[in-house]
């Protein structure tokens, strides 16, 4: 089985410190941020196929209205570097997955149309990343990656 990741993948900047599940193969994984944000980032599998994901990444934190809040404090790459590592660590778990689904919140007061600001990071963050063998696609707000 292939990997996700370029062979060779080393993140331009250290990822945070990660709390992986206590059983391998769980789907749910924190990390706090510098500035001391809680996050969690969430695999779950879609009902047509169970080697099928949807990521989900949000913020814990009560100080924000919602689990999708913009946080805003300088620390987008290295929050980037925890979410690959996450997602790299889920699939070392779960090399038979066949595809991965995520998509980012729209700006508050932003009409959606098209794609996010955040999906479109995602997608040009995993397109410099992905090992050969693996498609990716932007359907609308989602980012899909899947295997060739």
């Amino acid at each position: 089985m292939s990997g996700l990741l370029k062979p060779g993948y080393k993140p331009s900047v250290a990822p945070y410190p990660v709390e992986v599940p206590a059983i391998p193969s769980g789907e749910a994984y924190y990390f706090s941020s510098g500035s001391g944000l809680r996050y969690q980032v969430l695999f779950a599998r879609k009902k047509s196929s169970y080697r099928a994901n949807i990521i989900n990444f949000s913020v814990l934190d009560d100080a924000f209205e919602n689990e999708y809040s913009e946080t805003n404090r300088g620390e987008l790459f290295r929050i980037i570097a925890t979410l690959v590592e996450i997602i790299r660590i889920y699939h070392e778990h779960h090399s038979l997955s066949t595809s991965y689904e995520f998509s980012g919140e729209f700006k508050q007061g932003k009409e959606p149309r098209g794609a996010s600001i955040r999906s479109r990071l995602y997608h040009r963050v995993a397109r410099e990343l992905l090992a050969p063998g693996w498609k990716l696609e932007m359907e609308g707000n989602k980012v899909l990656i899947s295997r060739i």
